[in-house]
């Protein structure tokens, strides 16, 4: 939790959203841990990376790892739409054949969007791109074989400093993108194993 000294001199509204970010709770498979944020991107920010942990499912699952800024800038960036902007990335790896799966990519931004709306957050302005990776290794490494990844990147503008929701619709895309079941009803999940490599 942040001190009071952490929080002299922060503009409140961006001192509740600090909070509102500690205060998330995401699934125990997910580490999440507060790091160092880009400072040219907004006067303020706040940053998380995850990653999904083996230790908690088997060593057949797969791994997913992400990236979650809030940015706030109260000149309001007429791009923004707000104060707040959320800019966001996850990744995981995928059976080659399922990478091959020409609605991956919607299913992807899907799961984002139910995500967040399964959590009641308050949003506009969203964009991003998923993209999938599908890779084959030569020479040395021949040995890997074929593999594949989906990534997305989104950003969106929060409607309110408690963006508690964000971060962890956030978190819950980052598991179900590791093959993890969903946390909540009615979100379908893909059958998704890691290759295997090496």
């Amino acid at each position: 939790m942040p001190d009071s000294q952490e929080q002299q001199g922060l503009p409140p509204e961006f001192a509740a959203a600090l909070d509102a970010v500690r205060r998330a709770r995401t699934r125990q498979e997910l580490v999440v841990t507060e790091i160092p944020a880009p400072g040219r991107l907004a006067p303020y920010a706040v940053a998380l990376a995850a990653d999904v942990s083996p230790s908690r499912h088997g060593s057949d699952s797969d791994f997913g790892t992400g990236r979650f800024i809030l940015l706030y800038d109260p000149d309001e960036p007429e791009a923004w739409g707000g104060a707040f902007r959320v800019v966001c990335f996850a990744q995981a790896p995928l059976e080659t054949d399922i990478g091959l799966d020409p609605f991956l990519a919607e299913v992807a931004w899907a799961w984002l969007v139910d995500a967040l709306d399964a959590r009641g957050a308050k949003y506009t302005a969203a964009s991003g791109t998923a993209t999938k990776i599908i890779s084959s290794g030569f020479g040395e490494l021949a040995r890997q074989g074929d593999g594949a990844q989906i990534e997305l990147r989104a950003s969106w503008t929060p409607l309110e400093n408690n963006v508690t929701a964000h971060v962890e619709g956030w978190g819950e895309l980052l598991c179900m993108l590791a093959g993890l079941p969903p946390a909540g009803e009615g979100v379908s999940s893909l059958t998704v194993r890691r290759a295997e490599r090496g």
